[in-house]
């Protein structure tokens, strides 16, 4: 009998890790583990929908180009929101902070009397609102990092300090002085140098705070030294501490970051209210829940140490045209109230995702 030899395997025959994988099984898990690509997905199929929905003619008004532009403005105030959320939550620890809502409208108050009141110079009360968010912020950051308060209290009792505040400083009444009324100007949308022909027009917002805003913080996470003791400080704060990181001092600076923002979103709103108001950033659901969920939706990890600030930018545009498609396909209060329940589902579906992503490929990468 003829014995048949097999040959040996070479190292060119050696399966890899994928090789039991499909390209389509490859392609779920590339969208899973990379949120930004997700989400820009869930963006398109957002617009494809709405367009179609609107040529069928169900929706009120037009889902056009112009129409998703002009709604950006509500997003600078969600995005930068978001950013701030993104720089607490990295810090770990449960990083969380709820008071950003209520610094917004005590900050909206200060800088109503700064610039509305007592004159001076729009670029010196800009300024002095972000340094008194960032106080506001560091408030947060000293009982969170050197007081060992869980910041959902800490920030929790400071969101009822600063709300309380806001409302008595200037007798429950809003400031809309004239100076005040013309800074609505800011929310006017202006066309794009060079190529905004081709484009429609944007949000002034945008250009003025939001994208400086955005190259700040992910020029802050990305390239300064400050970002990788944050990232550090999130993963493992012991091995940071043996490695020579102030885990206090880095956990207090991301509580200050956070104000800091915040209070630039103040200046946002009262331009965009024409009006300094008590409740601006508290009133109704607030501003910290959905920077929240924008910044859970983005694939920021809630045990810290994970988190991107694009995920953060197509998250907040996914929410806006989500609602504003939901604003012309049920007119009135309805819309209005769908949008909340959309943003409940929405965050729902992002905590579901993260965890299902971690424990699905928590070893394949």
């Amino acid at each position: 009998m003829t014995s048949i030899k097999i040959p040996a395997p070479t190292p060119d025959t050696k399966p890899s890790p994928d090789s039991g994988q499909t390209q389509v099984q490859r392609l779920v898990k590339a969208i899973l583990t990379q949120r930004v690509m997700l989400l820009a997905i869930l963006v398109v199929l957002v617009v494809v929908i709405m367009s179609a929905l609107d040529a069928a003619g169900f929706l009120a008004g037009s889902y056009n180009s112009d129409y998703l532009s002009s709604s950006l403005i509500n997003a600078v105030p969600l995005v930068m929101l978001g950013l701030a959320q993104l720089v607490v939550i990295v810090s770990g620890r449960g990083g969380i902070d709820l008071s950003v809502g209520a610094i917004v409208s005590l900050v909206g108050m200060v800088f109503g009397f700064f610039y509305g009141v007592w004159g001076l110079p729009l670029l010196a009360s800009v300024i002095g609102a972000i340094a008194v968010g960032a106080v506001l912020g560091a408030v947060n950051g000293v009982m969170v990092a050197y007081l060992g308060f869980p910041p959902l209290i800490a920030t929790l009792a400071t969101y009822y300090v600063f709300r309380s505040l806001a409302i008595v400083i200037n007798n429950q009444q809003p400031i809309s002085t004239k100076p005040i009324q013309d800074l609505y100007s800011l929310s006017n949308s202006v066309e794009i140098p060079l190529i905004g022909q081709y484009l429609p027009n944007v949000p002034l917002g945008v250009v003025l705070f939001l994208l400086p805003t955005v190259v700040v913080v992910w020029f802050l996470l990305n390239r300064a030294p400050y970002g990788r003791r944050l990232f550090a400080i999130g993963t493992n704060d012991i091995a940071a501490l043996w490695s020579g990181v102030n885990v206090a001092a880095s956990r207090a600076i991301a509580y200050t970051v956070s104000g800091a923002i915040s209070g630039l979103v103040a200046v946002v709103t009262v331009s965009q209210f024409a009006s300094a108001r008590p409740d601006a950033g508290d009133s109704g659901s607030g501003m910290a829940l959905p920077s929240i969920t924008i910044a859970v939706l983005a694939g920021v990890a809630i045990t810290g140490g994970i988190g991107r600030v694009s995920g953060v930018v197509v998250a907040t545009v996914l929410i806006i045209w989500l609602n504003a498609g939901i604003l012309l396909l049920f007119v009135g209060n309805v819309g209005s109230q769908l949008q909340s329940l959309a943003l409940g589902v929405i965050l729902v579906f992002a905590a579901l995702l993260n965890g299902y992503t971690n424990r699905r490929y928590r070893v394949m990468g």
